[in-house]
């Protein structure tokens, strides 16, 4: 079973007057690093833009968090004839053991803001139908 990170590593370029600001605050022991400064200033700015998300959310019936979709849920819906439309803000992550076969007939689009954890191949499979 392979386990996934809660968190997922990027790369952001900065002048080098912001960066000084940062390093700054890190050593008059503000934040412990430059990580948790970024992290705190990303979500100051998710606060403040929080009824944007909100109605986002609620007007593109997305799901909010961790959602992740097994070869069982994907054999229901092909056998139900009917397919998915996946929407999700945090992470979806498709089971390992899910072809791409079964992908492709369950699963009729991909949106995901965040991270989609799947298979090279469920991936290569789905890329027509991720937004």
């Amino acid at each position: 079973m392979v386990r996934s990170a809660d968190s997922e590593k990027i790369t952001i370029n900065l002048g080098y007057v912001d960066l000084g600001h940062i390093d700054l605050l890190v050593s008059e022991s503000v934040y412990a690093n430059r990580s948790d400064f970024i992290r705190t200033a990303v979500r100051n700015q998710i606060e403040r833009h929080a009824e944007v998300t909100r109605q986002s959310v609620a007007r593109k019936r997305v799901e909010l968090g961790l959602r992740r979709y097994d070869r069982a849920d994907l054999e229901a819906h092909r056998e139900a004839g009917t397919t998915l439309d996946i929407r999700v803000l945090g992470m979806a992550s498709i089971a390992a053991d899910v072809s791409p076969e079964l992908a492709r007939a369950a699963i009729a689009s991909v949106e995901v803001m965040g991270s989609l954890q799947a298979s090279p191949a469920v991936k290569a499979a789905l890329a027509d139908r991720l937004r």
